[in-house]
Protein backbone atom coordinates (compact mmCIF):
# COMPACT_ATOMS: atom_id res chain seq x y z
CA UNK A 1 0.00 0.00 0.00
CA UNK A 2 1.09 3.53 -0.63
CA UNK A 3 3.26 4.65 2.87
CA UNK A 4 4.87 8.28 2.73
CA UNK A 5 6.56 9.33 6.17
CA UNK A 6 7.43 13.08 6.07
CA UNK A 7 10.45 13.91 8.24
CA UNK A 8 13.03 17.12 9.03
CA UNK A 9 10.33 19.18 11.07
CA UNK A 10 11.21 20.79 14.28
CA UNK A 11 11.37 24.45 16.18
CA UNK A 12 13.16 26.71 14.23
CA UNK A 13 13.40 30.98 15.02
CA UNK A 14 11.81 33.22 12.15
CA UNK A 15 14.63 33.85 9.44
CA UNK A 16 15.99 30.45 9.81
CA UNK A 17 15.70 27.32 7.09
CA UNK A 18 14.82 23.40 7.30
CA UNK A 19 14.31 21.02 4.98
CA UNK A 20 11.39 18.23 4.77
CA UNK A 21 11.92 15.09 3.38
CA UNK A 22 9.57 12.52 3.01
CA UNK A 23 10.16 8.56 1.89
CA UNK A 24 7.66 7.34 -0.65
CA UNK A 25 6.80 3.75 -1.23
CA UNK A 26 4.46 1.23 -2.02
CA UNK A 27 3.93 3.15 -5.62
CA UNK A 28 5.65 4.21 -8.45
CA UNK A 29 7.19 7.19 -7.32
CA UNK A 30 8.79 8.62 -10.52
CA UNK A 31 5.27 8.15 -12.05
CA UNK A 32 3.57 10.89 -10.36
CA UNK A 33 3.27 14.38 -9.83
CA UNK A 34 3.87 15.10 -5.87
CA UNK A 35 2.48 17.97 -3.59
CA UNK A 36 3.48 19.49 -0.34
CA UNK A 37 0.64 20.85 1.80
CA UNK A 38 -0.01 22.27 5.14
CA UNK A 39 -2.22 22.59 7.90
CA UNK A 40 -2.04 25.24 10.61
CA UNK A 41 -3.42 25.66 14.11
CA UNK A 42 -6.73 26.26 13.35
CA UNK A 43 -7.51 25.95 9.79
CA UNK A 44 -8.15 23.99 6.87
CA UNK A 45 -5.59 22.25 4.88
CA UNK A 46 -3.44 24.39 2.18
CA UNK A 47 -1.56 23.21 -0.77
CA UNK A 48 2.18 25.09 -0.24
CA UNK A 49 3.78 23.57 -3.79
CA UNK A 50 3.90 21.04 -6.66
CA UNK A 51 6.40 19.36 -8.28
CA UNK A 52 5.47 17.12 -11.88
CA UNK A 53 7.08 13.52 -11.90
CA UNK A 54 10.04 14.41 -13.48
CA UNK A 55 10.74 16.71 -11.20
CA UNK A 56 11.35 19.71 -14.65
CA UNK A 57 8.44 21.64 -13.41
CA UNK A 58 7.36 23.10 -9.74
CA UNK A 59 4.50 25.52 -9.06
CA UNK A 60 3.83 27.33 -5.30
CA UNK A 61 1.44 29.21 -3.45
CA UNK A 62 2.31 32.97 -3.25
CA UNK A 63 2.57 32.95 0.24
CA UNK A 64 5.79 30.64 -0.05
CA UNK A 65 7.36 31.43 -3.65
CA UNK A 66 10.75 32.27 -3.45
CA UNK A 67 11.29 30.92 0.08
CA UNK A 68 10.33 27.24 -0.53
CA UNK A 69 11.89 25.25 -3.16
CA UNK A 70 10.19 21.83 -3.86
CA UNK A 71 12.43 18.99 -5.08
CA UNK A 72 13.00 15.19 -5.87
CA UNK A 73 14.76 12.20 -6.26
CA UNK A 74 13.00 9.28 -7.95
CA UNK A 75 16.46 6.98 -7.51
CA UNK A 76 15.96 7.02 -3.80
CA UNK A 77 11.92 7.48 -3.84
CA UNK A 78 12.47 10.91 -1.80
CA UNK A 79 10.02 14.31 -2.67
CA UNK A 80 11.70 17.68 -0.05
CA UNK A 81 10.74 20.64 0.58
CA UNK A 82 13.75 22.95 1.78
CA UNK A 83 11.99 26.00 3.52
CA UNK A 84 14.43 29.25 3.64
CA UNK A 85 13.33 33.03 5.58
CA UNK A 86 10.86 30.83 7.51
CA UNK A 87 8.10 33.23 9.33
CA UNK A 88 5.63 32.57 12.11
CA UNK A 89 2.64 32.50 10.01
CA UNK A 90 4.44 28.95 8.16
CA UNK A 91 3.74 27.02 11.32
CA UNK A 92 1.81 23.93 10.44
CA UNK A 93 1.83 20.35 10.34
CA UNK A 94 3.49 19.50 6.62
CA UNK A 95 2.43 16.82 4.66
CA UNK A 96 3.20 14.83 1.34
CA UNK A 97 0.55 13.96 -0.66
CA UNK A 98 0.42 11.93 -3.96
CA UNK A 99 -0.83 13.79 -6.85
CA UNK A 100 -0.46 17.30 -7.75
CA UNK A 101 -2.01 20.43 -6.79
CA UNK A 102 -6.26 19.74 -5.60
CA UNK A 103 -5.67 15.88 -7.01
CA UNK A 104 -3.95 14.52 -4.44
CA UNK A 105 -4.92 10.47 -3.08
CA UNK A 106 -2.70 9.93 -0.43
CA UNK A 107 -0.74 11.66 2.13
CA UNK A 108 1.52 11.04 4.95
CA UNK A 109 1.15 11.37 8.69
CA UNK A 110 2.60 14.76 8.44
CA UNK A 111 5.85 16.72 10.35
CA UNK A 112 5.26 19.49 12.45
CA UNK A 113 7.03 22.79 11.80
CA UNK A 114 7.55 25.77 14.23
CA UNK A 115 8.39 29.00 13.78
CA UNK A 116 9.21 31.37 17.08
CA UNK A 117 11.48 33.00 19.09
Amino acid sequence: QVQLVESGGGLVQPGGSLRLSCAASGFTFSSFDMSWVRRAPGKGLEWVSDINNGGGSTTYADSVKGRFTISRDNAKNTLYLRMNDLLPEDTAVYYCAKGPRDSYDDWGQGTQVTVSS
